[in-house]
């Protein structure tokens, strides 16, 4: 009774279906298959894992469904952070910043040994030749190279825009997808960068300006917009035009004004938008005047000059739009 009891659910399902093969159909035998996989053989009740016994067993009859389970858990114990940490043996998960995703080994350049004595002048000889060694065989091929400085320029111009590292990701995703597609010749390394950049900003939802992005990158402006509507072009990016409403958070943060300020520009932009007053025009434009607009009337009046520049855009556009805004307002509220 026991070792009938004991039996691994395998046996126990080989069994039931072997004189219901015949009468039943291959779905309703998939079906009913994946309905036994997580309900007792015997009474039909929830299967729970006891991780600590490595048992499965029923809650409702206790039947031992497995036994003998594999432990994939640490072989250690902890009792604390700090002893964890300790005993971890896990290394830094893998990231598309870089071009190997981080599995190679790197060798450190503190020329020091395990318990923080300086190394000798033979032993810094030799790890320094290690060294270089260790980045040659990182990067054993061109294509390699040119991921590698590819990722270093998308992680530098996504720190000086202020950009999160899952948007950084998303960048080197779109650049390797560019190199995997062969969109390379004929283009420079850091204008496809740039707009790898500027795309994964926009799919993330923190949208930079063109201005903003090409300050920061190598290239100039003619080259990085053509560069960048080739790329979206050939790998099919589905973009949205960018909101105006998405760089008013940041807008209002840099010239420091409160939330009231915010809420007041998102309204004007919302009601701009009721009335078409965003097509054709550069949303960040947009976005400056309705920040400027918001202030005028309040204790955080600001000129036309500080949020030109903060946001650089010039003064005759803040004016003109900032204009159409509120004329929009007016002409909705006495409708």
């Amino acid at each position: 009774m026991a070792d009938a009891r004991i039996r691994t659910y395998d046996e126990r399902t080989h069994a039931s279906n072997a004189g219901t093969t015949r009468a039943s159909t291959p779905e309703r035998t998939d079906e009913r298959e994946s309905d036994a996989e997580y309900s007792c053989p015997e009474c039909g009740g929830r299967l729970v894992t006891d991780d600590e016994h490595g048992e499965t067993i029923c809650e409702e009859c206790g039947l031992v469904v497995e036994e003998d389970e594999i432990d994939r858990g640490p072989e250690w114990r902890a009792f604390d952070a700090a002893e964890k940490d300790q005993k971890s043996r896990v290394g830094a998960p893998t990231t598309k910043l870089m071009h190997d995703e981080g599995l190679s080994t790197n060798i450190g350049w503190e020329n020091k040994d395990a318990y923080g004595k300086t190394l000798s002048n033979r032993q810094r000889q030799r790890m320094q030749r290690l060294r270089t060694w260790n980045e040659r065989f990182r990067t054993r091929d061109s294509k390699e190279r040119n991921l590698k400085q590819a990722l270093g320029e998308i992680e530098r111009m996504g720190s000086a825009l202020g950009l999160s590292e899952s948007v950084r990701e998303t960048a080197s995703v779109i650049y390797r997808r560019a190199l995997e597609e062969d969109l390379l010749p004929g283009r420079s390394i850091e204008g496809v960068a740039s707009a790898a950049t500027y795309a994964a900003a926009r799919q993330a939802g923190t949208p930079r300006s063109i201005d903003e992005v090409v300050a920061v990158s190598l290239v100039d402006e003619m080259e990085f917009k053509r560069t960048y509507r080739y790329i979206v072009r050939e790998l099919g990016l589905e973009l949205e035009p960018a909101d105006p409403e998405s760089y008013v958070g940041r807008f209002v943060s840099d010239i420091d004004l409160s939330e009231e300020i915010e809420r007041r520009a998102r309204d004007l932009l919302r009601t701009g938008k009721s009335e078409n007053v965003h097509v054709g025009k550069s949303p960040v434009g947009l976005a400056a005047a309705a920040v400027y607009a918001a202030t005028l009337g309040t204790d955080e009046n600001v000129t036309q000059s500080d949020v030109s520049e903060v946001t650089d855009i010039s003064e005759v556009t803040i004016r003109n739009r900032y204009q159409e805004l509120l004329e929009v307002e007016d002409r909705v509220q006495a409708a």
